[in-house]
C-alpha cells in the first residue's frame, strides 16, 4: 500500500504545487476513493512544457471531497468541481462526469457523476487533454494522447462535429494549440470545425479574444492567424474581424517583434488588414481589450498614420531641414505619448526587416534620439500651472489658456524657451500680444 501512494517525479512543476497536489491525491486515496493528475498537468509535464497549475479528477463526489479536506471552496460544486486549498497552494479537484444538452453551444445542462475515469476522459476536448496520470506514475490515455503528442497532431476524442457543438469555443482552442505547439490538426478534427464554424457566434467575444491573446503572444502567431483565415472563423464571430485582405510584409514583421510588446503584434496586424486608428477604437471595444491595451493600439495606430501623413506633406513641399523635421517628431510624441513613440518605433524596426517601414533606418534612428533627449514630455513636466498663467496675464480662462499651455509646451520641449517660470511668462505674454494684434 505505501509504493502506491509514492508520488511521480514532476519535472517541470513548481515542486512545492506538485507536492502539495500530491498530497491531495494521497487523502482521497487514504479515504479509498481513486483520484488522478488530469488535463493540461498531464499533457505538458509529458510535452516537456512549464506546468503552471495541477488539476486532479476523483471518484468522490463533491460533498465527500468537501469533507475529507479542511480547507475547500465549493467553486462549483454543481458540476462536481471544488477547490482544494493546501498550504498555499489550491487545486480544483472534480468529481468522474459525463456531461449532456449543450443548448448555448458551450455549457452543459445535464451533469451525471460516474465511477470510471475514462468515462470522464471521454467527455473531453482533445486526445492530448484526455490523459491522467496516477501518484504511481501509471497512465490512463484511452484515446492515444501520447502518440498523438508524438506525431504532434491535434485530434479530437470521438467525433470532432459532436464535440465542437458541444462546445464551439473548442474550434479557437484547437487553432491555438496547433499554434503555440506548432501541431498539425488531424483531417476529421479540420472537417469538424468547417462544419460547425457558425456556432461561433454564440460564444462571448471575450473568451474567443483570451484565446487570441494566447496566439499572438505564442511562437508562430501568423500560423495561428492563417488557420483562423482558412477556417472561415474570423466571420463568425459575434463581433467578426473585417478582413478584405493583408498587406505581406507588413503581416510577416508580427513574427519580427518580441511576444511580450503584444499591443505591437495587434497594431501590426490590424494596420496589414488595412484598418484605421478609428477602425480599431470600435473593433478592440466590441473585442473586449482592456482599456490600458487598446489604448495603447489605438496610440500607436494613429500615431502610425500622423506620421505617414506629415511625411507625406513633407515630401510634397519637400521640406528637409533637419530642426522642422525634429518640431514635427516632437509635436507627434506630445500629442500621441512616449510610450506610443517608443512602441511605434519597434515596430517600424519589425516591419523594416519585411520591407514595410515607412521610415528608413538612418531615421528611426535619428527620431529614436530625439525622443532620448526630450526631457519635457506632457504639461506635468512645465514649470507653471494655468492658474500662475492667469495670474500673470492677469484674463479671465477659456479654451485660449489650454491652446497657449499646448505652445509652450512644444517650444519648451524643443528648447526653443527655457522651461523656467520666467521665461514662460515672458513667451506666453509675447504669444498673447501677436494674438490680440493680429
Amino acid at each position: 500500500m505505501a509504493e502506491m501512494f509514492n508520488s511521480v517525479q514532476w519535472r517541470n512543476a513548481d515542486p512545492n504545487m506538485a507536492e502539495r497536489s500530491a498530497d491531495v491525491i494521497r487523502t482521497l486515496l487514504q479515504h479509498g476513493y481513486e483520484a488522478y493528475w488530469v488535463g493540461g498537468c498531464v499533457r505538458d509535464e509529458y510535452m516537456g512544457r512549464r506546468v503552471s497549475d495541477m488539476d486532479i479528477t476523483t471518484s468522490a463526489l463533491p460533498e465527500v471531497t468537501c469533507s475529507v479536506f479542511p480547507k475547500v471552496v465549493p467553486t462549483g460544486i454543481k458540476h462536481g468541481t471544488v477547490t482544494v486549498l493546501m498550504e498555499g497552494q489550491a487545486f480544483e479537484v472534480t468529481t468522474y462526469r459525463v456531461e449532456s444538452g449543450y443548448e448555448d453551444h458551450r455549457h452543459p445542462t445535464e451533469v451525471a457523476f460516474v465511477r470510471d475515469v475514462k468515462e470522464d476522459l471521454t467527455r473531453r476536448d482533445f486526445t492530448m487533454n484526455a490523459m491522467a496520470r496516477g501518484i504511481d506514475g501509471s497512465w490512463v490515455d484511452p484515446f492515444g494522447g501520447r502518440e498523438d503528442i508524438d506525431k504532434q497532431v491535434i485530434r479530437c476524442v470521438g467525433d470532432a462535429r459532436l464535440r465542437f457543438r458541444e462546445d464551439a469555443l473548442r474550434m479557437v482552442r484547437c487553432i491555438r494549440f496547433a499554434s503555440v505547439f506548432g501541431f498539425s490538426i488531424a483531417l476529421h478534427t479540420w472537417k469538424g470545425i468547417l462544419s460547425e464554424r457558425d456556432t461561433l457566434s454564440w460564444i462571448a467575444m471575450e473568451r474567443i479574444r483570451s484565446e487570441f491573446e494566447k496566439i499572438m503572444t505564442g511562437p508562430s502567431p501568423l500560423r495561428g492567424l492563417e488557420m483562423f483565415l482558412r477556417s472561415g472563423l474570423y466571420s463568425r464571430m459575434k463581433a467578426p474581424f473585417p478582413y478584405t485582405g493583408h498587406d505581406v510584409p507588413i503581416m510577416e514583421a508580427i513574427h519580427r517583434t518580441a511576444p511580450e510588446h503584444s499591443s505591437i503584434r495587434w497594431s501590426l496586424l490590424l494596420l496589414a488588414c488595412g484598418i484605421s486608428a478609428q477602425e480599431a477604437e470600435r473593433l478592440l471595444r466590441s473585442w473586449t481589450f482592456s482599456n490600458k491595451q487598446r489604448e495603447a493600439i489605438v496610440k500607436l495606430l494613429a500615431l502610425h498614420e500622423s506620421y505617414a501623413q506629415v511625411n507625406e506633406e513633407k515630401e510634397k513641399e519637400k521640406e528637409k531641414e533637419k530642426q522642422s523635421g525634429r518640431l514635427t517628431w516632437i509635436k507627434l510624441v506630445l500629442a500621441h505619448g512616449a510610450e506610443a513613440a517608443h512602441s511605434w518605433l519597434q515596430m517600424q524596426t519589425a516591419m523594416e526587416w519585411t520591407g514595410a517601414a515607412t521610415v528608413s533606418p538612418a531615421v528611426m534612428e535619428q527620431l529614436e534620439g530625439w525622443l532620448q533627449e526630450l526631457q519635457i514630455r506632457n504639461l506635468k513636466d512645465l514649470n507653471i500651472t494655468g492658474s500662475e498663467l492667469l495670474l500673470a496675464l492677469d484674463k479671465r480662462g477659456g479654451a485660449w489658456l489650454g491652446e497657449l499651455l499646448g505652445e509652450l509646451l512644444e517650444k519648451a520641449a524643443a528648447g526653443l524657451i527655457n522651461n523656467d517660470k520666467e521665461s514662460l511668462i515672458n513667451e506666453a505674454k509675447r504669444v498673447v500680444i501677436n494674438n490680440e494684434g493680429s
